[in-house]
């Protein structure tokens, strides 16, 4: 009797070994996500930021990286459903077109072509099974009339309250997104770089801490990425260009005395008002009247093309490095539609994510080099463009005026730079000349502007 029941229970314990090693084994497919091609000829790319980490929940269309190749930066969005199981890049790293960026454990069905490699497949020979005992889920589910939905966007429905048949799905087969029920909750996307569900919010920036330095103890290599790669092949085919240089400076009195008188008009309308729009429309204007300048030539050089529209090029210091992006139709543009423009560049800037659409099509090229600290310069043509100006810090120095009496006047300097192939040092002269007469006569600027 003592036998029989040391078997009975002997046997139970065997089973529930059994059952609970069959379901150890039991894992959602693993795929890897590939970096799709990005275009432009791009085979390369550089990773700046990680918007997700191992082990985080990550669904369809949410951050993955943002990538920042020479032309402009991109933002990588998910295609899957799952948990981030390996990340193949460090920061800063190089990707290549086609590989691997991260791999994912997806809920639901998975392409073929997605699969891992064979070698992969072959060591968890399980996977199989737990796919295709999965791919049934949400189709049962569905025919059941309940609503489909992973289980992190369950897990947001469950926190928040929110019963999912009253949430819209947006995504395949009416399936329920977190976008979806973060917007039926009127919250902004979640904050996915720690892995969490939680609503992004703003927090206070810590208080600056006390430093300590130390001297390097052996030489650095850098690599030379991003903007700065781009910029050594643009550079490299401007100094085919033989520059004409021009220098003048401008009493710019009047105009700090309107840009006075607009701060704060400006600042009611949530626009920051610098200088630099000034600039920018005053050579608009007189873009207008030497459109020779305002030009590009073709790759034999057989034609200058006057631009229709003044797409003006803003030389930009960025944490990536020098970066030129342009403001599209100046001419059309007000003063404070440019400064709006400048405003979102130079952000956008800060955080290296300028658009290849802001990279390309610029036609003139205006740099402020005051903005550091400099007066005069040797700007470098931007090719295929034919001319630049590069603008000195404004300076409170004694000037002369009309009864001979010494003032003290606003005074800026500007060096200008043109292919001397095709442009002659008086049109340049008499562009300069025009551009100072609207800034020592902003009201005759004013006039025109429609």
């Amino acid at each position: 009797m003592m036998a029989a029941r040391v078997l009975g229970n002997t046997s139970k314990i065997i089973k529930f070994n059994r059952h609970f090693h069959t379901a150890k084994a039991s894992f959602l497919p693993i795929v890897q996500f590939k970096l799709s091609d990005i275009g432009e000829g791009i085979a390369e790319v550089q990773v700046k930021e990680w918007y997700v980490k191992e082990g985080d929940t990550i669904s369809q269309f949410d951050k993955v990286c943002e990538v920042q190749s020479d032309k402009a930066a991109v933002t990588i969005s998910s295609r899957y459903d799952g948990v981030v199981r390996k990340l193949y890049h460090d920061i800063d790293g190089m990707a290549r077109v086609g590989q691997a960026l991260i791999d994912v454990e997806v809920e639901g069905n998975v392409q073929e072509e997605d699969q891992p490699s064979k070698e992969t497949a072959s060591s968890k020979p399980e996977a199989a099974q737990a796919k295709s005992t999965d791919s049934k889920a949400p189709e049962a589910a569905h025919s059941d009339g309940k609503v489909l939905a992973t289980p992190a966007v369950r897990r947001i429905a469950i926190e928040n309250k929110v019963k999912l048949s009253d949430v819209r799905g947006s995504g395949k087969d009416g399936r329920v997104l977190k976008e979806d029920v973060l917007k039926f909750l009127g919250q902004v996307p979640a904050d996915h770089s720690s892995g969490t569900t939680n609503v992004r919010t703003t927090h206070q920036p810590p208080l600056p801490t006390s430093k300590s330095y130390q001297a390097l103890k052996e030489d650095v290599a850098v690599p030379i990425r991003g903007y700065t790669r781009a910029m050594i092949k643009t550079m490299t085919e401007a100094l085919k260009i033989p520059h004409f240089g021009y220098n003048d400076e401008i009493n710019v009195d009047a105009l700090v005395k309107l840009r006075g008188e607009l701060k704060e008009f400006a600042k009611e309308r949530h626009v920051k008002l610098s200088y630099m729009p000034f600039f920018i429309k005053a050579a608009s204007l007189a873009l207008l009247e030497f459109p020779g300048l305002n030009a590009t030539t073709d790759d034999k050089l057989e034609n200058v093309i006057h631009k229709a529209s003044h797409n003006i090029c803003l030389a930009m210091d960025t944490p990536g490095g020098l970066v030129v992006p342009n403001i599209k139709n100046c001419e059309q543009r007000s003063i404070f539609e440019i400064a709006q423009e400048i405003t979102r560049l130079m952000e956008a800037g800060k955080r290296q994510q300028i658009g290849r659409e802001d990279l390309v099509g610029g036609t003139f090229t205006l740099s402020n080099i005051g903005a550091i600290g400099g007066t005069y310069a040797s700007p470098v043509i931007f090719p295929p463009q034919v001319a630049i100006g590069a603008i000195g810090k404004i300076e409170r120095l004694p000037r002369f005026d009309r009864h001979d009496n010494v003032i003290a006047a606003n005074v800026i300097k500007v060096s200008w730079c043109a292919d001397h192939r095709v442009v002659d040092g008086a049109t340049m002269a008499r562009f300069s000349n025009r551009w100072k007469f609207y800034l020592e006569h902003p009201s005759a600027m004013l006039a025109q502007l429609k």
